[in-house]
């Protein structure tokens, strides 16, 4: 554990290659990107704490960094619903007992479906049982399926339960439709899918300060990744200033006005002006408000902010009981 990947000791992380994967053996495991760690995948993890129970064994997720589709698309990889460590955090809120990781890479990506079988999950981790969704795919060429799950796991003598997709509210629960809704500023409909607002966590960094100049400082987040999925202005709660839940608006994007270029996440949050560069804060967003665009000067600019901040502070006043 490197860094931010660091987790608290309750959950068991393991970062390894295929073949040096260390003999984590005797799990129940459920295999995944785990994206967002959505309602989808919530269901899949109380089905594999179940299992997991009676094996009397921990309950452990296989997930990869990169992603799959990052390995293979690296010049347009998807966008993410939560860094590396966010999904730990989530993971081990979800109660999960060990998270292995392992690095997607050519070996990897060659690897297949039968191989990754036997070499990864019988000889070096002895699986026990695998919860996996009903349209899990992997190995070279994504030949793998429940269906050949299930099949070798006889020769091999481990269980497969393949978990049937989750609906909410009659629509089929998946990271990519959450990024597309999202995408969309459909803040309520993700957040159904998600089972919780979307949201940003990172360190507070310095800015240009221009801001503060107008009477709107803010706190300035460098997202993880830039493939982000979502951009513009947004009504947002801010988390972990001394405990306390803070209102506020953000704007996440490339700044044109001001040829900002690299994606900042600016956050001015109501009634608030104290000093909290280097902390970590979380932003979760409620409402979307307007698409960032490029005004014609910086006079321009700060009329529409203070429109912004109106109509965000009006929306919690209306809408938003803390």
């Amino acid at each position: 554990m490197l860094g931010d990947d660091r987790i608290k000791p309750s959950m068991e992380l393991i970062r390894a290659e295929q073949h040096a994967l260390p003999r984590a053996r005797g799990s129940v495991i459920s295999i995944g990107n785990y994206d967002g760690v959505h309602a989808g995948h919530r269901e899949l993890i109380r089905i594999l704490k179940d299992e997991a129970r009676a094996f009397s064994v921990p309950a452990t997720v296989m997930t990869f960094e990169p992603y799959p589709q990052n390995y293979f698309r690296p010049d347009n990889p998807p966008t993410r619903l939560t860094t590396f460590r966010e999904k730990l955090k989530l993971l081990q809120e979800s109660s999960v007992d060990r998270v292995i990781c392992l690095r997607f890479n050519q070996e990897l990506a060659e690897t297949k479906a039968d191989e990754f079988i036997e070499r990864c999950l019988v000889e070096r981790l002895d699986v026990r049982h695998l919860v996996v969704g009903e349209d899990f795919r992997f190995g070279r060429g994504r030949t793998g399926s429940v269906e050949l799950l299930q099949e070798l796991a006889l020769a091999h003598g481990f269980g497969v339960t393949g978990v049937n997709t989750v609906r909410v509210d009659g629509e089929r629960v998946s990271s990519s439709r959450i990024r597309e809704l999202l995408r969309d500023g459909n803040l309520n409909r993700a957040s159904a899918l998600l089972g919780r607002r979307f949201s940003i966590s990172g360190h507070v960094a310095y800015g240009d300060q221009r801001g503060r100049t107008w009477g709107f400082p803010t706190a300035n987040i460098y997202p993880r990744y830039d493939h982000v999925p979502l951009r513009g202005v947004f009504a947002v709660l801010v988390t972990g200033v001394g405990g306390r839940t803070l209102t506020g608006i953000a704007n996440l994007g490339h700044r044109p006005t001001v040829l900002g270029g690299k994606l900042l996440l600016e956050v001015y949050c109501f009634d608030f002006d104290q000093n909290i560069y280097g902390q970590r804060i979380q932003v979760e967003f409620c409402r979307w408000i307007r698409n960032e665009q490029k005004f014609n000067g910086l006079q321009a600019l700060q009329t529409q902010i203070h429109k912004d901040v109106d109509q965000a502070r009006h929306w919690f006043r209306d809408h938003f009981a803390r």
